[in-house]
């Protein structure tokens, strides 16, 4: 019983660590040669236009958000006059 439970495990061990290396690829030089590239690009744009697109989409939501804020904490801290 002990004998087969260990057979067991090894051979789902050389399965799981021999799968895992075909099927994904090392991406990481690229990346870090695209993140070292020297374009004057801020590190947090380098990935492309979906990045940068969403990143401009949040600040936008930003400064609204904290425009709006402003204007309802202005518009509660001077309180309609009761006739």
């Amino acid at each position: 019983m002990l004998r087969s439970l260990l057979a067991f495990c090894q051979t789902a061990q050389r399965t799981i660590s021999t799968a895992s290396r075909r099927q994904f690829e090392n991406k990481v030089p690229e990346k870090q040669k695209l993140f070292q590239k020297d374009n004057g690009i801020p590190v947090h744009l380098k990935c492309g236009i979906a990045v940068t697109l969403l990143y401009r989409a949040i600040m936008i939501l930003t400064v609204g958000g904290t425009a709006y804020a402003i204007y309802q904490l202005a518009v509660a801290s001077f309180p309609k006059k009761q006739d």
